[in-house]
């Protein structure tokens, strides 16, 4: 997973948990005013059957928000939860329906919930539900006696308001999913990308000299028979070429390789500052070498993944020292909990660790820096 990878998905996390949280208030509509219809109920068989409707209603309520929120969600499970609300919506109308008739509309504010719940279930034809829902709301009222305004002022009204406001919690949920999706887009555009660029410069160093070769090994290949002399000095021509075109390659895969630190830096930095953790960051006043700019590249690509993995940062600080022989890089941030560690799956600062150790180089994850020297990539 890349840093950026692990700040966006901990941001869209949060994100979906206030969503989901302010979904759930409607749950109250659901629970707490169809409750005062229970309490007025004297029937102990309609009350008993009108509680357990309520509270399947809720259950089923609560597991149509979970998946409306929930794109990894498999689709039988999202269906399965929409199925289920549905039957339960269906059988709440003999449950409840009957519950203190007369004294209050308590389906009534089943239907408002029911209304509210339209445009989660429903992108097409949600009006038409939220029609027939207020239908069967006027429906209950002439089969119980109540009062029809009220009916259709509570399921109609405030089913109304339910349902804009659930509206817009999914329109701004399905926004960030998008624009999550689109993240990931650009950056396997950009994986992409640099592979055809890759692959581009491999095919113009590589395509002109393997056809050369190509045609002086058949040349020689021809020549053996009636002149060994000349034959021999292609097959010599053909080596020569082979070792010039690796040559090249190899010099091409170097310089694919070499790390620009000051780029690294302006990277992490903008990674860190897109996740909410403002970055400092201080450089020495020189250039470092080559070899030990690309180990502590390293090193900056792990710390920030640590530090968006592993702690609640807000700020964090990253300095680079230099003084000629010794090039050290320090990173703090200020979440980091004492008490946790990396996983036991976790094997990055191990693996950081043993790449520094096979140059000579020190990691320190405990606060301590770590070092790199000029004559070798790292000590």
């Amino acid at each position: 997973m890349t840093v950026g990878t692990a700040g966006a998905d901990r941001r869209l996390r949060r994100a979906r948990q206030v969503t989901l949280a302010s979904l759930a208030t409607s749950l109250w509509t659901s629970l707490l005013l169809p409750g005062v219809g229970l309490t007025r109920e004297p029937d102990p068989v309609r009350l008993t059957l009108g509680a357990v409707g309520v509270a399947a209603f809720a259950v089923a309520q609560a597991g149509v928000l979970y998946a409306a929120v929930t794109p990894w969600l498999a689709q039988r499970w999202r269906h399965r939860f929409e199925v289920a609300f549905a039957l339960v919506a269906a059988l709440s109308v003999p449950l409840v329906g009957p519950v203190a008739a007369g004294r209050w509309p308590t389906w009534a504010w089943l239907g408002a919930s029911l209304v509210g719940m339209t445009p989660l279930l429903l992108r097409s034809g949600a009006a038409l539900a939220a029609a027939l829902t207020v239908v069967t709301s006027l429906a209950v009222a002439a089969w119980t006696g109540g009062p029809v305004g009220s009916q259709l002022a509570i399921t109609g009204g405030v089913g109304a308001g339910i349902a804009a406001v659930n509206w817009v919690q999914v329109w701004f949920w399905d926004l960030l999913v998008e624009a999550r999706q689109g993240h990931d887009a650009r950056a396997r555009l950009a994986a992409a990308e640099e592979r055809l660029r890759f692959a581009r410069d491999v095919h113009d160093l590589l395509g002109h000299d393997l056809t050369v070769i190509a045609l002086k090994a058949e040349l020689a290949a021809r020549l053996a028979p009636v002149d060994a002399g000349r034959a021999g000095r292609e097959a010599a021509e053909v080596q020569r070429l082979a070792g010039s075109a690796l040559h090249r390659v190899r010099e091409a895969v170097h310089g694919y390789r070499t790390v620009d630190l000051s780029e690294q830096l302006a990277a992490v930095r903008e990674v860190l500052r897109s996740c909410g953790v403002r970055c400092d960051v201080v450089r020495p006043p020189g250039e470092l070498p080559a070899g030990a700019a690309a180990e502590l590249g390293a090193v900056l690509r792990e710390a920030a993944t640590n530090v968006l993995r592993h702690s609640r940062a807000g700020w964090c600080r990253i300095e680079i020292s230099w003084d000629g022989a010794v090039a050290t890089v320090t990173v703090s941030n200020d979440g980091v909990d004492p008490h946790v560690g990396p996983d036991g799956h976790s094997h990055g600062l191990r693996g950081l660790a043993e790449r520094l150790a096979s140059t000579g180089g020190v990691s320190s994850p405990a606060g301590r820096p770590v070092s790199s020297p000029s004559g070798r990539p790292c000590r």
